[in-house]
């Protein structure tokens, strides 16, 4: 079974980070065992490393590009703070 990859490219590899955040935080099943389930260290992990990359790339991005990281790391944040509360 083969399928198509995207092109490579500065989003796909945010929404990889973001996708793995999602899975830890419980939003998105877990695609091994088809439940939603929380691991707050791998959350934690998959946020860090998004703001690795913001940092990394602050002043090499475009405007949508700008908006999109600010966005995803806000929402995820606020995911896990909620999550941790839990």
């Amino acid at each position: 079974m083969s399928h198509e990859l995207p092109d490579p490219s500065f989003e796909v590899i945010i929404s990889t980070f973001a996708t793995q955040a999602a899975v830890a935080l419980g939003q998105v099943p877990n695609p091994m065992t088809g439940k939603a389930e929380v691991d707050l260290g791998h959350a934690k992990f998959a946020i860090d490393l998004l703001q690795i990359l913001d940092e990394k790339t602050k002043g090499n991005r475009d405007e949508d590009e700008d908006q999109m990281m600010t966005d995803l790391l806000y929402r995820l944040r606020m995911l896990y703070v909620d999550k941790s509360a839990e």
